[in-house]
């Protein structure tokens, strides 16, 4: 026969293993969750731009159709939170440039490689905020510097507008799109260049960097060599990933020019792009291409 105590002693010991049994589903419910969460997260990061944490950003469109491909960086940040409506320190530029158009220019294929890749060339950017001066290495991004010069040569990027400034995650103005949505291409794509230059360190890329937007998907691994006419300006250090092409930088004056770009802040998201415009109108009212 089972004793008082025995019996006792036996109820003590089934309501621990109750005990513990509910801890171990709690425990493993809650990694569960994390996973989940640590899924989530990846894909949404993975995917940037796309939730204009950039376009980067997926502020990135590495899943639209061809027909409809953007250049958008495809960076992994969150999405920006759009700082308070600040004035716009560019809008005597803005008036003084009107309203002209950009050409809408398209071409099946790359140019022709006509560069000297022994040279170092300058891209003039006359913006209604002030003109900034891209230093570019034709040694290092022999592809893109070409493509700039072309593309700058026929007033590709006359009149057009930089349609992304991200001021949360990473630190860029984006330009180069003359739809100004983020979705505009040249019609052709150049290969990535340069992904392994010594000042991208710690996947930090440095303020005053100017680099290449692009379609990259690091988490399916997809959208290299989609660079276009998209490129963006680093206004503050930041950490991204090296998919895209370093190609520039920019010197102490310009620096000054997308500093008070950059202070006046970004707007809301737009609920069909995405994009977190820059509340500083800035235009490039001409571009202009050629050795330094």
């Amino acid at each position: 026969m089972v004793s008082n105590e025995q019996r006792r002693r036996q109820l003590a010991r089934e309501k621990y293993l109750r005990q513990q049994n509910r801890r171990e589903a709690a425990r493993h419910k809650q990694r569960r969750r994390y996973v989940v969460i640590a899924s989530t997260l990846a894909v949404v990061l993975a995917a940037g731009g796309v939730v204009t944490a950039v376009s980067a950003l997926s502020g990135g469109d590495g899943d639209k159709k061809k027909s409809d491909k953007a250049s958008e960086p495809t960076m992994p940040t969150p999405s920006p939170t759009p700082t308070t409506k600040a004035p716009d320190p560019c809008a005597k530029g803005a008036k003084e440039a009107g309203n002209k158009k950009p050409k809408t220019m398209s071409w099946k294929k790359e140019p022709a490689l006509t560069v000297d890749q022994s040279a170092t060339y300058a891209m003039k950017l006359e913006t209604t905020c002030g003109d900034m001066t891209v230093t570019m290495d034709a040694a290092k991004a022999p592809h893109t510097v070409n493509s700039f010069n072309f593309l700058a040569g026929k007033g590709y990027f006359d009149h057009t507008k930089c349609h992304r400034l991200t001021p949360q995650g990473i630190f860029v103005l984006q330009c180069g799109d003359p739809m100004g949505t983020g979705m505009g291409d040249p019609g052709y794509t150049i290969p990535d260049e340069n992904l392994k230059d010594s000042r991208i360190k710690g996947n930090k890329y440095p303020a005053g960097t100017v680099a290449m937007a692009n379609q990259y998907d690091p988490q399916t691994k997809k959208g290299k060599n989609s660079g276009g006419s998209q490129f963006f300006l680093v206004y503050k250090d930041s950490e991204l990933p090296p998919y895209y092409t370093p190609f520039g930088t920019l010197d102490k004056e310009s620096m000054k020019v997308l500093k008070k770009i950059s202070d006046a802040g970004a707007a809301a998201p737009d609920p069909q792009t995405g994009n977190t415009a820059p509340n500083a109108t800035v235009l490039i009212n001409k571009a202009t291409v050629g050795k330094s």
